[in-house]
């Protein structure tokens, strides 16, 4: 700073914000930043979405094929994670040390879980009812705690506070009457869907026409000294009108 600055403070926090200071220049580097982290931004709020909706799916379906759904599981599990690290990390003002990165990716991975559990037996609760009915409650609870750990502005204690007391006593509410449901759909007939499985088959052929072939007619053996049947008359037989058959 100048001798002029110094003797006249007014001035020099004048020219700071004045066009070209150095307050105008950290304005333009903010925005800067900002327009360039758009599409990160964009890419991990649309990650948590991506990652929850594939496990919401794979963890409601799993026992159709078990493969199949466990691969899904894991990739969903690994775009939620994705968009974790980059929104708590490279986007972040301040990046936590080691440790608090591992809570934070083991949280996020519990959270991604229970809101799959969570949407996914809210969603297909009518084609698996029994299976729906442990997946709400049991996604309800997972997803507040991993919320609450993974939250470094919410204590840890909360868990066991009055909103948690109020989570627990939601989700066993919600587990009683939702097997009482499951099991009332259970008993009911046409209940659930079966995705393209053998019953599907045999209803689409109930109502499908029957066509039968008729069976062929028994062939009669014939033999060179055997003359012809009745139901075949000859050339001469024919020609003469006379019914003759020789």
């Amino acid at each position: 700073m100048s001798q002029a600055q110094l003797l006249n403070p007014r001035a020099a926090h004048t020219g700071d914000l004045a066009p070209g200071g150095r307050a105008t220049r950290r304005k333009q580097h903010t925005r800067q930043a900002r327009r360039r982290s758009l599409t990160a931004r964009y890419l991990g709020y649309v990650g948590y979405f991506v990652g929850a909706g594939l496990i919401s799916g794979a963890v409601v379906h799993h026992p159709l094929d078990p493969d199949r759904y466990t691969r899904i599981a894991l990739y969903g599990a690994a775009v939620f994670l994705a968009a974790t690290l980059l929104n708590e990390f490279l986007l972040a003002h301040e990046r936590p040390g080691l440790r608090r990165m591992i809570v934070v990716i083991g949280a996020s991975l519990a959270l991604s879980f229970g809101i799959g559990m969570l949407s996914g037996g809210l969603q297909h609760f009518e084609d698996f009812p029994a299976r729906g009915a442990v997946l709400v409650p049991a996604g309800l609870v997972v997803s507040f705690i991993a919320y609450v750990i993974k939250d470094p502005d919410i204590a840890a204690r909360r868990i066991f506070g009055l909103v948690g007391l109020a989570v627990l006593i939601t989700a066993a509410l919600a587990f009683l009457g939702l097997r009482e449901v499951a099991a009332s759909m259970e008993t009911s007939p046409g209940g659930g869907h079966s995705h393209g499985t053998a019953d599907e088959s045999a209803h689409g052929d109930d109502h499908a026409p029957a066509t039968t072939q008729p069976a062929p007619a028994p062939a009669t053996p014939t033999s060179p000294e055997a003359g012809p049947t009745s139901a075949e008359p000859t050339q001469s037989a024919t020609s003469d009108g006379h019914g003759h058959f020789h």
